[in-house]
């Protein structure tokens, strides 16, 4: 059963973007990127929601996140999936998020260093996959390690990007659609 989506949206009104900012703080209820440093971004508040509302979690679901960043993207799939593990391939961008999210009371999430467009093959697979960064073309690896009846949210594309949503039956087929149009930094 996925996630209530006015359970989202209640998390989404409560948590305090400000948090994961540094830099402009007093700017953190604006629905806009701001850089975190690194030529990294956190992500406008609704488009965070509205991909984390197009992932459907399930409150049993594995979920791997390829980006970290702020952190902020990765509270909403803590919040509702049994475990998370997330991917930065930036070191102090990793070790930042890793202490906010620790801060926030999160004891299910698992924190690596690396490059997110491998995936985490020790941990594979995952039930939901949560891109937050563009990708010229969807990594295989990711797509392989997609559970059956599993579902991967990632950005696709050159200057601007499409969200594609990649699914995946019980069979093992993938399918994919394509969705609003999005400008990411690149993955990594």
């Amino acid at each position: 059963m996925f996630v209530d989506k006015n359970k989202v949206n209640e998390f989404y009104n409560k948590l305090d973007r400000s948090f994961f900012m540094e830099d402009n703080k007093k700017f953190a209820r604006i629905d806009a990127p701001f850089s975190i440093g690194y030529g990294q971004t956190i992500s406008q508040p609704s488009l965070v929601l509205y991909m984390t509302l197009l992932l459907e979690l399930e409150e049993g679901s594995k979920v791997l996140e390829i980006g970290t960043g702020s952190g902020y993207q990765s509270a909403f799939l803590a919040e509702f999936s049994r475990e998370l593990y997330t991917i930065e391939v930036i070191e102090p961008l990793y070790l930042k998020a890793k202490e906010r999210l620790k801060k926030l009371g999160y004891e299910n999430i698992k924190h690596k260093i690396g490059n997110g467009s491998l995936g985490w093959i020790e941990e594979a697979p995952f039930d939901r996959i949560m891109v937050t960064a563009a990708a010229i073309a969807i990594p295989n690896a990711l797509i392989e390690q997609l559970a059956p009846n599993g579902r991967m949210v990632i950005p696709v594309g050159e200057f601007w990007q499409r969200l594609v949503v990649v699914t995946k039956d019980e069979d093992g087929n993938v399918h994919y659609s394509d969705d609003i149009a999005v400008r990411f930094v690149r993955l990594v």
